[in-house]
């Protein structure tokens, strides 16, 4: 499975807005894209959902659901995310089979090796500073953090790369490589900029030029 190097998130104040940000950040060059719509209706949850994954996999780029693993298996979305208070991997693994993607969020290590045991394909490690597109926001890691984390995990049987999320911005991208992070989630950072294709780009060329981890 090919890991992202820019992993958008979406916001926005409506549904529709989220779709339409999704979108926009695919079309600009993220080939992982997350819907993150929280307190939606059901109904309404689901026919973004399916609009969504109908673009993405035109696009041939990675829908992944956050939470709801029910809609992320009705629409075929790539792949789930679940929170420190979501469904449990395993059973999500169950629901979706074993070709889906399927992340999981971590604040410290010993969230770490619970989400390395469930074998999920991928963790979420964060914040690396205060954002506030998140409510209930865990304590911040700092680059340090990152470091000492992804360090313990060279040594678990069921590694597995590192998202780095929250407050992260370009001039980050190569000590959090260099720690051994493998891709970043974004959310307000690219609805800052001017011109979204080129600061994805920005970012990829600064993972490219980055000396890479080895798992």
């Amino acid at each position: 499975m090919k890991q992202p190097i820019v992993y958008y998130i979406s916001q926005g104040p409506t549904a529709e807005q989220h779709l339409a940000h999704l979108i926009k950040m695919a079309n600009a060059g993220c080939s992982w894209v997350q819907l993150r719509l929280k307190n939606t209706p059901k109904k309404q949850h689901l026919q973004i959902a399916l609009r969504a994954q109908e673009y993405c996999k035109d696009q041939q780029v990675n829908l992944i659901i956050n939470d709801n693993v029910e809609i992320a298996k009705v629409v075929d979305a790539a792949g789930v995310h679940l929170g420190k208070d979501d469904q449990d991997p395993l059973i999500a693994r169950k629901v979706l089979g074993k070709d889906k993607i399927i992340g999981g969020t971590a604040n410290t290590w010993e969230d770490c090796k619970i989400l390395l045991e469930k074998k999920v394909d991928y963790i979420g490690l964060g914040p690396f500073r205060f954002t506030a597109t998140k409510k209930n926001l865990s304590p911040i890691l700092g680059i340090n953090s990152y470091h000492t984390i992804i360090q313990k995990m060279q040594h678990h049987p069921n590694r597995v790369p590192i998202v780095a999320i929250g407050g992260i911005t370009l001039a980050d991208i190569s000590a959090l490589q260099k720690a051994g992070v493998w891709g970043i989630a974004l959310s307000a950072y690219l609805h800052q900029q001017s011109n979204i294709p080129q600061a994805i780009k920005d970012i990829k060329d600064t993972f490219k030029s980055s000396q890479l981890y080895e798992y």
